[in-house]
């Protein structure tokens, strides 16, 4: 079910039993998983893969540009897994053509306000609680958490 207030590009491939809240937009090049629900105001931009029932809070973004000084307009992506939770204002961006992607595994929890930078892995079953800030190129294994308000600097793997 779609509002009508939502923008969708006729592109993008969406489940049929997706629920899309008003004042969404999402660009071509999108595919949405079976019951997924998409909250208000979120944008979900070109290279973007979004697994079965993911639930994704109003103001995320996901799939924008890379803030690396390296991007220079590559056709990279964002998967995220299935089961996953994205909360409020979440940003998660596109790879570079160092890894060509950004990826956040399945059954994860990305609380409010957190930023998932360009390049990086995200293993299964991890929580990143309100606004920590995952710099480029990180690698986090299954069941990894993260404390509130951290940062992780660039290259690391935990």
């Amino acid at each position: 079910m779609t509002h009508p207030f939502t923008y969708i590009d006729p592109n993008a491939q969406i489940a049929s039993n997706v629920k899309i809240d008003p004042f969404t937009v999402i660009h071509g090049e999108v595919t949405i998983g079976e019951g997924t629900w998409i909250g208000s105001s979120v944008t979900i931009m070109n290279g973007t893969k979004i697994g079965k029932n993911c639930r994704i809070f109003p103001g995320a973004v996901i799939g924008a540009d890379p803030q690396d000084l390296k991007f220079n307009g590559e056709k990279t992506t964002v998967e995220i897994g299935d089961n996953t939770t994205i909360r409020e204002f979440v940003t998660i961006n596109r790879g570079t053509s160092d890894r060509w992607i950004t990826k956040v595994g399945n059954n994860c929890l990305i609380m409010a306000y957190s930023h998932i930078a360009h390049d990086c892995i995200i293993g299964n079953h991890c929580i990143l609680s309100n606004s920590v800030q995952i710099a480029g190129h990180v690698t986090l294994g299954d069941y990894a958490w993260i404390a509130g308000v951290s940062a992780v600097h660039q290259f690391v793997n935990i």
